[in-house]
């Protein structure tokens, strides 16, 4: 088991890094990782760009915090109900990012076979059904999606990935937000060109070979 300090300071560089690429304007978006018999998340009003030690915090499965004073991100059950139901992902990175969160907003999915890495990476980026931020029916919507995929958007809200690594998680969310751009940018060209459905096929036969 790796020291509490190296998770922290993980969360705490993912959050400049997000940050710094203005994937998580302002208050928006939440990070985590799991650590022992629960999990390692940040605190409620905490900003990702500009996280400090004690913005962290640790908090059961349950929901409950585990340090006395801190208050863990009112979206701790969205994280928590991945873990439970997704033993493979120990990091999980929830944020606003602008053309990810253009996208949920305009009801709209990331399904479409267009770029071959983004259905090497992701097989897809579904859309989840809007809900009311930090209820029950949010994380429901949202984590029906986990079991076929690792980053779903969030009606009207924003996008959340889930990896085994910190560094895979944070590298898919850069590369779903320029995906979500390039998506867009085709439209202005006049629309993307699909992939067949049997290059799409080959790319997913390549994916399962790795």
């Amino acid at each position: 088991m790796f020291s509490r300090a190296k998770f922290i300071n993980e969360i705490i560089e993912c959050g400049k890094l997000c940050g710094v690429k203005n994937f998580t304007p302002g208050y928006s978006g939440n990070i985590s990782a799991r650590y022992k018999q629960g999990l390692l998340i940040t605190t409620s009003g905490s900003s990702n760009g500009y996280l400090k030690k004690n913005q962290i915090v640790y908090t059961d499965f349950d929901g409950k915090s585990l340090e006395k004073g801190k208050k863990p991100s009112s979206e701790k059950f969205l994280h928590i109900e991945i873990y439970k139901q997704r033993p493979d992902i120990n990091y999980i990175i929830h944020v606003h990012a602008p053309y990810l969160s253009s996208f949920a907003s305009a009801g709209k999915d990331l399904m479409a076979p267009i770029m071959a890495e983004n259905v090497f990476y992701f097989g897809g980026i579904p859309l989840a059904e809007y809900a009311l931020p930090s209820t029950r029916e949010l994380v429901d919507n949202t984590i029906k999606f986990f079991d076929k995929f690792d980053a779903v958007l969030m009606a009207n809200h924003g996008f959340i990935v889930g990896a085994r690594t910190m560094e895979d998680a944070y590298l898919k969310l850069e590369l779903a937000e320029s995906y979500a751009q390039v998506v867009l940018n085709t439209e202005i060209l006049g629309g993307a060109k699909y992939l067949s459905s049997e290059e799409e096929q080959k790319i997913l036969d390549l994916r399962s070979k790795l």
